[in-house]
């Protein structure tokens, strides 16, 4: 049995890389919504099912998804960091994340908490300049914190989603034998357009 969380579950991180064993779980509403989650799904009562609870990132693919807006944002000439840019973002192809579930699906010996997420977080400036080259738009003016926080009250979101770092890697996935076929977010953004 597999139910699908966040790794918006960790703490915000610039310091140091978040793996389902090790990492520091965070405070805050998003946060408490998945450890609740998380907590209900591994103490109801299922005799000789394993339990995963799989961590995802940012699936990033061809149609739609969370990758649209942040093209469409560096078509506009807004693709350059948001807040400070430091904050790590986690991420993952389409293919390699399909391709993960069937790997843990496949990988008896496998349960807990698992991250599906690339083996390589970069940071929100990487991110938009690699943005920019993949749609060919060569600068980008940044989207200070109060701008991002005007915006998101218009959009009805929170500026978590852009600002939290989440320094997340799938430790626990690659030592059970996974490889992925796009180690990079260029390998992974070309594919994309």
């Amino acid at each position: 049995m597999a139910e699908f969380f966040y790794a918006t579950i960790y703490r915000h991180s610039l310091d140091r890389q978040m793996d389902a064993e090790n990492g520091e779980i965070g405070t805050g509403f998003s946060v408490n919504v998945a450890k609740a989650w998380e907590q209900v799904f591994f103490a109801a009562p299922t005799p000789k099912t394993r339990k995963i609870a799989l961590r995802t990132s940012i699936v990033l693919g061809k149609n739609g998804g969370a990758l649209q807006p942040i093209k469409n944002l560096a078509r506009l000439g807004f693709g350059g960091k948001q807040g400070e840019g430091n904050q790590k973002f986690s991420w993952i192809h389409i293919d390699d994340f399909l391709r993960a579930l069937a790997f843990i699906i496949a990988t008896e010996k496998l349960d807990g908490p698992v991250n599906i997420v690339s083996s390589k977080p970069v940071t929100n400036s990487e991110l938009m300049r690699q943005v920019r080259k993949t749609v060919g738009v060569p600068f980008g003016f940044p989207l200070p914190k109060i701008v991002l926080e005007i915006g998101s009250r218009i959009i009805r979101t929170e500026t978590e989603l852009v600002l939290k770092s989440r320094n997340v890697i799938p430790k626990k996935l690659q030592r059970y034998g996974f490889e992925f076929e796009h180690e990079t977010l260029k390998s992974a953004l070309e594919e994309t357009i």
